[in-house]
């Protein structure tokens, strides 16, 4: 293959993409020639502003206050966290801006042409469905608050009524969400990056609003610093803890960066670019998390649930104007509509289309990801801190050791290069690829990481103190168990060669 380097990245030359193209692959997984390539330092600045400032992720550190962190540790968990994802984010794109190979077909180096479906499905159908589900009921949740007060009445339409579960207001408020969300997504990557573009510094402005707001309504950020809604013993484990379930809300992304690093016109740009992005919006994130609560403590006096996640909706509530909360909601559910187009509905459809591309095309797989991800019933993982709590140990674990062996992978195994002719070789049409079909010792250290981390969650294993901290630590356990274990297995089949 006559590859050349063009800015720091490989092309790998027309006469391959065609020669891959004739083997069946969609034009959506094949690799992106530096040529055709559109984003900057600025795109990837900014593709996860918005985002981060969705409901869901709000939900999340709602948990940090109800195991007794205060103000400072929760900004202190939120901001480790931030530094965390950008590390993930970069070192983990690197594969993808070099070679512009997506996720679903870099991962057939690391586990085989079809040990890959196994954290493609896992990735791109498990999570994408039950995290869109998710972000998309917990925007809806919001929504609920803006329809109120434009439509003073609308949450009792149906008398108290529900439908699988779900008040029938809030199921109103989800397919609402719902189609924002397929719109955005079926309007394109080009018009999502220019959408993220402009729409998040939008978003910005009204927070920075809100967030004076609420600090006014506590008594100025020195009060907002001393919030602590429950007062318990926080050990080193707890905040770790906390800030191992923040980033397991980004492990998804962190995984299939590559999705977007692909898009790189230099190397440069997404190393630059996540971390400012990241970092500097986990800031404002911090900021908005301790200064609602603390709005919120004063406005009911202390008596809310914050076992709940949902009462950060409260939250936003209790800032008092209604022109500031209406638009404030929809600020933040655009964040929420973007993270599920760029986080959920892209990655599952890459991941189908790879993999069954008789099947499906990007946008099809994406549509079902959608449907599924509310046939799950997924308002039940919302109801309390357990659900929420239980549902990132479980993601963790699958998430961690997959990002763990991608890493040791490209960076021990094939010393920061990619195989592209084995990645693209036509298993389906008889050719015979330098890639095996299953890579067995991957595929071993994938299920016993998970085995190993969710044991703590078995009975009569639960109680045991090592698999319970196991399982808390979910996401770095996996991603300890996963690098360092096919590491090992990079040594020693190198020793028996």
């Amino acid at each position: 293959m006559s590859e050349t380097i063009v800015r720091d990245l490989i092309d790998p030359g027309e006469a391959a993409i065609n020669r891959y193209r004739a083997s069946g692959y969609v034009e959506d997984v094949l690799p992106i020639r530096p040529k055709d390539r559109s984003w900057k330092t600025p795109q990837f600045i900014t593709v996860w502003m918005g985002p981060i400032h969705n409901i869901l992720s709000y939900f999340t550190v709602m948990t940090f206050f109800a195991l007794g962190l205060n103000a400072w540790q929760v900004v202190g968990a939120i901001m480790t966290a931030a530094v965390i994802v950008s590390i993930g984010y970069v070192l983990n794109g690197q594969a993808a801006a070099k070679y512009g190979v997506p996720f679903a077909m870099q991962l057939r180096e690391a586990f085989g042409h079809k040990g890959a479906l196994v954290p493609t499905w896992i990735r791109g159908i498990i999570a994408g469905f039950v995290f869109f589900g998710i972000t998309t009921v917990s925007s809806a949740q919001a929504f609920n608050v803006v329809f109120e007060t434009i439509f003073p009445g609308f949450m009792n339409i149906g008398d108290g009524a529900d439908i699988l579960g779900l008040p029938i207001p809030t199921a109103i408020s989800y397919v609402v969400t719902w189609v924002l969300t397929v719109g955005l997504f079926l309007g394109g990557q080009v018009f999502l990056g220019k959408f993220s573009t402009w729409a998040n510094p939008g978003v910005y402005i009204l927070i920075v609003i809100a967030v004076i707001i609420a600090a006014s309504n506590a008594g100025g950020f020195g009060e907002v610093m001393s919030i602590r809604p429950v007062d318990s013993l926080v050990t080193p484990l707890v905040f770790i803890t906390c800030v191992s379930m923040l980033v397991s809300n980004w492990a998804g992304p962190i995984v299939n960066t590559g999705d977007y690093t692909r898009n790189a016109t230099a190397m440069k740009h997404p190393a630059i670019g996540f971390p400012v992005g990241v970092i500097g919006s986990y800031i404002l994130f911090a900021l908005v998390t301790v200064s609602f609560v603390a709005s919120l403590q004063v406005a009911t006096g202390g008596d809310f649930d914050i076992n709940r996640p949902g009462v950060f909706v409260e939250a936003i509530d209790s800032i008092g104007n209604p022109f500031v909360i209406v638009l404030l909601i929809i600020a933040m559910n655009i964040g929420a509509v973007v993270f599920g187009v760029f986080g959920n509905m892209l990655p599952a459809g890459l991941q189908l289309a790879a993999q069954l591309p008789k099947l499906f095309t990007v946008k099809s797989g994406a549509i079902l990801a959608a449907l599924i991800g509310t046939v799950i019933l997924p308002w039940q993982f919302v109801e309390n801190t357990d659900m929420l709590f239980l549902f990132y140990s479980f993601i963790g674990s699958m998430f961690g050791p997959i990002l763990g062996i991608m890493l040791a992978s490209y960076f021990v195994e094939r010393g920061r290069t990619q195989d592209l002719n084995g990645i693209y070789a036509d298993y389906r049409g008889g050719e015979k690829g330098s890639l095996p079909a299953y890579n067995w010792p991957a595929m071993t250290v994938l299920i016993l990481s998970f085995v190993v981390t969710m044991a703590g969650r078995i009975p009569g294993l639960s109680s045991i103190e090592f698999f319970a901290q196991v399982n808390n630590l979910a996401f770095f356990s996996g991603l300890i168990i996963g690098f360092v274990g096919y590491t090992i297995t990079i040594f020693v089949n190198r020793r028996r060669v």
